[in-house]
């Protein structure tokens, strides 16, 4: 985010619905699907009035970017993805299916240390405290970030997301990059190279240290291999 903004890029980091600094409401209020986050997403984006822009989406839940990008593409001038789902292969890794289990989840999603081992595990590296402060703040604050973590999981949808994804890419057109941590332990390249192979308009950057968090150990990789593609002119 700082190497973008410096430079010149207009750099929004915004945090889902239920994660981070956003609200966390109950699920009368909010129903946690992909749906209704593509709804919270596209909302955020009209009060913002940006008539398009490029979209970078990470991890599991950047399905949901993935999803709204397919649905409003006169939006998106160019897509990166970083380790997120693109293929009906893609599985769920059991360190984030156990959060989602009734009674169990329940008890490990109130749990400020499952952020220090699913980031770790997800990355193969260690966190620095003064990250994972950040990322345990909200659960030491209230009982709410877990239950929207909870939630989340057992609304992913992730095989009927991966479905839309596949079917829609096929008309996909606009520059695509894909930057891969390639010690990703849940999402093998085999996914993301077949996807990027089925794209008219798509390069792939290969991180070999990388895991499936690449943006936590390697930003400036990431952000070197963003700012050519971001600034290149579009056809």
């Amino acid at each position: 985010m700082p190497a973008l903004a410096e430079k010149g890029f207009r750099a929004i980091a915004p945090d889902w619905i239920g994660f981070g600094y956003s609200s966390k409401p109950e699920r009368r209020d909010f129903s946690y699907t992909p749906d209704a986050f593509i709804q919270a997403l596209a909302d955020f984006i009209a009060v913002l009035e940006l008539e398009s822009f490029s979209l970078v989406v990470q991890g599991f839940l950047g399905s949901v970017g993935l999803q709204y990008a397919l649905r409003n593409p006169d939006k998106i001038e160019r897509l990166a993805i970083l380790n997120a789902p693109v293929s009906s292969a893609a599985k769920l890794p059991w360190q984030i299916q156990q959060l989602g289990l009734p009674l169990v989840g329940d008890m490990l999603t109130q749990d400020p240390l499952l952020v220090d081992r699913t980031l770790e595990k997800g990355s193969g590296y260690r966190v620095s405290d003064k990250d994972l402060d950040i990322y345990r703040r909200p659960f030491l604050k209230s009982s709410d970030a877990g239950r929207s973590l909870l939630a989340t999981v057992q609304q992913l949808q992730l095989k009927q997301s991966m479905a839309e994804l596949e079917s829609g890419f096929q008309n996909w057109t606009q520059p695509t990059q894909i930057i891969w941590g390639m010690r990703d332990r849940w999402l093998p390249f085999s996914q993301a190279e077949t996807f990027a192979n089925s794209l008219p308009k798509a390069e792939i950057l290969q991180l070999e240290e990388g895991g499936h968090y690449p943006q936590e150990h390697w930003s400036s990789k990431v952000s070197d291999g963003l700012l050519p593609f971001l600034r290149r002119q579009l056809l």
